[in-house]
């Protein structure tokens, strides 16, 4: 299955959750947000949330301001 991580083509198993991802590819760190398919997952999801083939994962890093 193929999907798009952080605008870059990436293979990976059928039925995959975004934490199984995550932690394949060594991104699972706190402060970090996601999207798939432009919509945020909240981070209680991630588990139970599975990828199909062609989505768009977008990993990126939570900044506070003021």
């Amino acid at each position: 299955m193929q999907i798009t991580l952080n605008d870059e083509q990436t293979a990976c198993p059928e039925a995959v959750t975004l934490q199984a991802l995550l932690e394949q590819q060594g991104l699972l760190k706190p402060g970090i947000a996601l999207a798939v398919n432009e919509a945020i997952v909240p981070r209680s999801q991630w588990s139970e949330h599975v990828l199909q083939d062609g989505d768009n994962v977008l990993l990126f890093q939570v900044i506070a301001g003021g």
